[in-house]
């Protein structure tokens, strides 16, 4: 049995390897994540979840792990910005307000799948202007969903969360591990 992370994460793969797993393999799924007309962010997380792992190859004894992160304002999706004007434009509609992030987790074994969805909240402290233009300075909203991450310099802007630390940064820890058990996968030898 071999376990394959379908996601080029390196949080992914951080967050897993905290938890004493490592993949066998890493094979990121290229699949279109673009929303569907007047979807709302978790059916979304969740369908580009599923869509991830149906897109990956695997024996019938391998076990395949997927996820997706969204970032949700009200029923917007704020996805990963195409260029600074963007995670501006993210940031500024996240200063002051609470948000939601929505992990979707699942894994196939054979014809068996296994999925769970992690709800967190998360608050921004009301963002200056150098604060936005410092952090955009610093790429790092680059290839983040809603233009930000948590366990970097955008921690500053985050006095208050509701919910799963580990899901906000791209893998709900908890769920995951539950996943992995019932598919199989030995976490605690």
């Amino acid at each position: 049995m071999r376990l394959i992370l379908g996601s080029g994460s390196p949080r992914r793969r951080d967050i897993l390897a905290s938890l004493g797993v490592t993949p066998d393999a890493i094979m990121a799924a290229d699949i279109d994540e673009t929303p569907l007309k007047g979807e709302l962010p978790r059916p979304y997380c969740e369908r580009v979840t599923r869509a991830k792992l149906d897109a990956i190859a695997a024996s019938p004894s391998d076990i395949v792990l997927c996820a997706d992160t969204t970032v949700a304002l009200g029923r917007r999706i704020l996805g990963k910005p195409e260029d600074a004007g963007e995670a501006a434009a993210f940031l500024h509609m996240l200063s002051g307000r609470r948000h939601s992030v929505i992990t979707a987790v699942a894994l196939r074994r054979g014809g068996r799948h296994w999925a769970r969805t992690q709800v967190s909240q998360v608050k921004f402290k009301r963002l200056s202007d150098d604060e936005v233009n410092g952090y955009l300075a610093s790429g790092e909203w680059q290839g983040k969903a809603g233009g930000y991450a948590i366990q970097g310099r955008a921690a500053a802007f985050i006095p208050w969360i509701s919910g799963s630390y580990s899901a906000i940064m791209g893998l709900p820890a908890a769920e995951a591990t539950q996943l992995l058990q019932a598919a199989g996968w030995r976490v605690w030898a």
